[in-house]
């Protein structure tokens, strides 16, 4: 009765046109249910694969559905009209995966080495203590410099560099450290520094910082375990006997102080004479001693653990003198050897750049480049040689296998006093053919030891100077208010211990025209602010269109745009009537910018004389004279005022560093090409 029963359910379902999945039965006999012939036919016939115990099923005349059981699959998967499409496509793939694999191989090889932080944009060095007050005590400070960040970005800075900001009893702050690891009160706390950095970070800024290693203060817990023979501090000071009656001191040798006078100063507590190369209460470290060289180390490390970016490296000239103590020779050997008193006198042979000094300088290199590790955290080492001639400041860069400095900072352009076409060319040809081939350029117009560009040159000589150090090629550095023209104060009465010759630079920042420039709002300010504060400010010139301020601006963003500022070749053209010329191009860009500026009287040149293949007509990309910007000017008879600059724009296929006659003056530091078809740079010129 059963069977019978499911044979007529089975007719029931074909009757109501029902499929029968077979597919889903396995290892079963499928009962097969024939129709009387008579019967009629209700609804298509319908065609089904049986299954039988092992054996494969026939797909011969079966189309591929749902559910087939895996062996049907199979016998279809195995068809050529399945199989070679499959195969098609998978070669395909791993073809296209091989070829995107070599070209992204390709590319890197060919790709020059992408500009690191320091290289890509300006910096801009501040002088905490005349920033901005934030406490109104007169005094700036760190959160004084968290509070104007946002300005700094709109100068299209990519770095700051904040000078030394050490707990010191000697309130230049730069040379007399009593502790390396502690902020001194007047700029704030730890905690305030912790969030300078934090904040800068989150700008897309980078910091740097200042580090004397040379020597400390005398009020130093080194010096005084030191002065009282303490365990392994004995020997962290320089140290020798001398002869001391009725107060007067009878040196080792006739070394001199920077400051001048003896170098050698009689402690009571010691009973002898420790060395100083500045003033008495400045004691040099003694960097043959390995354990002052591992106390540098660690607050090297103390620092960037705090999130520092890099070190500007001070006085590392004077890091080592010679053992022998020798006497140093007379610049005049007629003079009277108890009459040579000034540093100036003597040929610093036994106590500048000894044998060794490098070594300890590529000690500290070495140190940063374990925090260098991280990609996109790359620490950056400045050093400052004030007075090395040129080849010697050279050798801060390093050796061709030997990493030392990133850059030496080159402050040549901060000691020029007048303004000269002569002076300037002299400055830029010197650095660019004594730099190591590949080596990196940087260009600083002052700092807070130079006396303000304004006062040295000229108000009329602010904005060509900016427009020089944005157009070579290398890193520009401005000392704060640079960018708005501010000059040396006239007089500053302080009753502190300060080289009173580096404090008419050093005035508070002119931010407004309210009391004090907007500097503090506190009843007085550490030193006077200048009294052209009423129209040389920020806010003021902030709005003008002609403003030192706004060339600035437009100055740093073309820079930033430029591919022909960033990467291109420098090709120096000369000085004409105090005018110098020269152009950045790039490989692949035909495209040329000709600089052009007057540090003479007025004058007109003829630049078809200079370049043949200069078109007639040109056009001015940026003039320090606004008005001028967009126009064209005929290159037979160009116009300059004195203290005009011009950054002119023309279309060539002929390169200047391509030619043989300019060949020998033009420069490169990463060679690159530039690909209009990819968008990209290679090297592969």
């Amino acid at each position: 009765m059963a069977e019978d029963k499911s044979k007529r359910d089975s007719i029931g379902l074909n009757a109501k046109e029902g499929q029968t999945n077979n597919g889903f039965v396995q290892n079963e006999d499928i009962l097969e249910t024939d129709l009387d012939p008579s019967s009629p036919v209700v609804g298509p016939q319908h065609n089904t694969v049986d299954i039988l115990g092992p054996g494969e099923p026939d797909v011969k005349d079966v189309r591929p559905y749902a559910g087939m059981p895996k062996e049907v699959l199979f016998q279809f998967s195995g068809q050529a009209c399945y199989r070679i499409p499959r195969e098609v496509l998978f070669w395909l793939t791993v073809a296209s995966v091989l070829v995107l694999i070599a070209a992204t191989i390709a590319i890197i090889a060919i790709s020059p080495k992408c500009l690191d932080w320091w290289q890509a944009g300006p910096m801009y060095q501040i002088y905490p203590r005349s920033f901005r007050d934030s406490n109104k005590d007169g005094d700036g400070d760190l959160k004084g410099i968290q509070d104007k960040l946002d300005y700094i970005t709109t100068l299209n800075i990519k770095t700051v560099w904040i000078t030394s900001f050490y707990k010191s009893s000697l309130k230049d702050f730069r040379h007399g450290v009593e502790d390396f690891r502690e902020i001194d009160p007047i700029f704030g706390t730890m905690k305030d520094f912790e969030n300078l950095v934090a904040a800068i970070h989150d700008k897309g800024l980078k910091l740097i910082i200042d580090f004397i290693p040379n020597h400390t203060s005398d009020k130093h817990a080194w010096f005084q375990w030191s002065r009282n023979r303490t365990g392994k501090y004995t020997d962290y000071y320089i140290w020798h006997d001398c002869n001391h009656e009725n107060g007067t001191t009878i040196p080792p040798n006739n070394w001199l102080s920077v400051y001048g006078n003896s170098s050698w100063h009689f402690d009571e507590v010691r009973k002898q004479c420790y060395f100083h190369q500045f003033m008495k209460e400045q004691p040099d470290l003694n960097f043959r001693n390995p354990d002052v060289q591992e106390e540098i180390k660690e607050i090297i490390q103390f620092w960037l653990s705090k999130g520092v970016d890099g070190f500007s490296f001070d006085a590392l000239p004077f890091l080592l003198e010679a053992k022998h103590l020798r006497d140093e020779a007379q610049v005049n050997k007629t003079q009277i050897p108890d009459m040579v008193t000034h540093y100036s006198q003597l040929h610093h042979d036994f106590t500048t750049t000894q044998v060794g000094m490098h070594d300890i300088v590529r000690s500290f290199r070495q140190t940063m480049n374990q925090y260098s590790r991280e990609p996109g955290r790359y620490r950056f080492m400045g050093t400052e040689a004030h007075g090395e001639s040129i080849t010697k400041t050279m050798v801060y860069y390093g050796l061709p296998f030997i990493q030392e400095a990133d850059f030496p900072f080159n402050s040549y352009l901060s000691k020029l006093d007048k303004p000269s076409g002569n002076s300037v060319s002299e400055i830029i040809t010197s650095w660019m053919e004594n730099m190591p081939e590949g080596k990196w350029p940087n260009w600083m117009t002052g700092g807070p030891d130079s006396v303000r560009l304004t006062s040295r040159l000229g108000e009329k000589y602010v904005n060509i100077m900016n427009m020089l150090v944005f157009t070579l090629p290398g890193t520009p550095i401005t000392y704060y208010g640079e960018e708005i023209g501010m000059r040396n104060i006239l007089a500053a009465n302080l009753n502190e211990t300060y080289d009173a010759g580096t404090l008419f630079s050093k005035s508070p920042m002119q931010w407004d025209n309210s009391s004090n420039a907007g500097f503090s709002e506190g009843n007085h300010t550490w030193l006077p602010t200048s009294s052209d504060y009423h129209t040389v400010n920020v806010d003021v010139q902030k709005t003008q269109p002609r403003s030192a301020l706004k060339l600035y601006q437009e100055l740093s963003l073309l820079h930033a745009n430029e591919l022909l500022l960033g990467r291109g070749w420098f090709c120096y053209l000369g000085n004409y009537n105090h005018s110098i010329m020269y152009t950045r191009e790039l490989d692949g860009i035909n495209r040329i910018f000709l600089m052009v500026l007057n540090f003479g009287e007025s004058s007109v040149l003829n630049l078809k004389e200079m370049i043949s293949n200069i078109p007639t007509r040109v056009r001015i990309r940026l003039s320090t004279n606004s008005a001028y910007g967009g126009r064209e000017v005929d290159t037979h008879a160009v116009t300059l005022a004195s203290g005009e600059g011009l950054i002119l724009e023309y279309n060539t296929r002929n390169l200047l560093h391509r030619q043989t006659a300019f060949k020998e003056r033009c420069f490169v530091s990463n060679r690159a090409c530039y690909s209009r078809v990819l968008n990209i740079l290679y090297s592969l010129c």
